[in-house]
C-alpha cells in the first residue's frame, strides 16, 4: 500500500512538472512573458490603417526581432493610427528614414512592424517618429479591386 502511495505522489508531481512547463512555454508563444522588457526607447509611426496589429506584437528588421510594439491608439485629430513601439536597446543605430511597414506573418495572419532601414547618418532616439509608413494590406479591399478591374476587362 505505501508503494503504492509513492508512486500515486510521483505521477501527481510529474503531471505538476508538466503543467507549469506548458504554462512558461505558452506565455512564451503568446508574447506574454515579463520578457518583454521595458529597456530601450520608444518610437512612434502614423499610419492610415494599422490593421489588426496589436500590443506586444513584434518590430523587426531584415527578419531579426529588434522590439515590440507597446501601444496602437486613434489620433482624434487626424484620424489615423499612432503605433507606439518600443526599440530594444541594444538597436541603438536604426537611421531616421526607416521606412516602416505592417506586414502579415504566415498562415495566421499575426501582423508585425516591418523596419526597413534608410541611409541618414543620424539615428532615432527616444520619442522620435517615424514618418515613413505604409499601411497594412486589406485582404477584401484587395479582393475587390481585382474583381473590378476583370469586371471592366470583361465589359470591353
Amino acid at each position: 500500500m505505501a508503494k503504492q502511495h509513492s508512486i500515486e505522489v510521483l505521477v501527481g508531481a510529474f503531471m505538476a512538472a508538466g503543467f507549469v512547463a506548458l504554462f512558461f512555454l505558452a506565455m512564451q508563444v503568446s508574447n506574454l512573458s515579463a520578457s518583454a522588457a521595458s529597456d530601450g526607447y520608444r518610437v512612434t509611426a502614423r499610419f492610415t490603417n494599422a490593421g489588426s496589429i496589436k500590443a506586444r506584437a513584434p518590430v523587426s528588421m531584415a527578419g531579426v526581432r529588434v522590439g515590440r510594439v507597446e501601444q496602437v491608439r486613434l489620433d482624434q485629430k487626424t484620424y489615423e493610427a499612432v503605433v507606439t513601439m518600443r526599440i530594444d536597446k541594444g538597436v541603438n543605430n536604426i537611421p531616421v528614414d526607416t521606412f516602416a511597414n505592417i506586414f502579415t506573418a504566415g498562415l495566421l495572419g499575426e501582423q508585425y512592424v516591418g523596419l526597413q532601414p534608410g541611409g541618414s547618418q543620424d539615428s532615432l532616439r527616444d520619442g522620435d517618429e517615424i514618418t515613413q509608413t505604409q499601411s497594412a494590406l486589406i485582404l477584401e479591399q484587395l479582393i475587390g479591386q481585382f474583381l473590378f478591374k476583370k469586371a471592366e476587362e470583361g465589359g470591353k
